[in-house]
């Protein structure tokens, strides 16, 4: 028995398929830098802890970072995601706020400088 014309199996054709990948650039984040404001009223002892705890600097460096601070009336803590950074001024205004101080530190946009 021969299989009707219409239901014979014929192997299907090869398809050909360019197949391309697409490539996601992938941007790097803004950086930021979180800023401490000098102000009269914060003990530097205190501003030395904060660098240490927030921050997470070896002391000699907080101390070195903290008399910026005294000195120049601010000083560069770090540079960070927007979130991190956010995250961490908040924390600094967190502390100093607990501690009753009026400790603050501000967001810088990195940028072409």
């Amino acid at each position: 028995m021969t299989p009707m014309p219409d239901q014979e199996h014929k192997p299907a054709a090869p398809r050909e398929e360019v197949l391309t990948k697409e490539r996601t650039k992938l941007a790097r984040p803004p950086m930021y830098r979180v800023v401490i404001l000098n102000d009269d009223y914060t003990p530097m002892e205190f501003v030395v802890w904060v660098l240490t705890v927030v921050f997470y600097k070896p002391q000699a460096e907080a101390t070195r970072l903290m008399l910026d601070v005294h000195n120049k009336g601010r000083g560069v803590c770090g540079v960070f995601t927007h979130d991190v950074a956010r995250t961490k001024a908040l924390a600094v205004e967190t502390l100093a706020k607990k501690h009753e101080h009026p400790l603050k530190a501000v967001l810088e946009a990195c940028g072409a400088d």
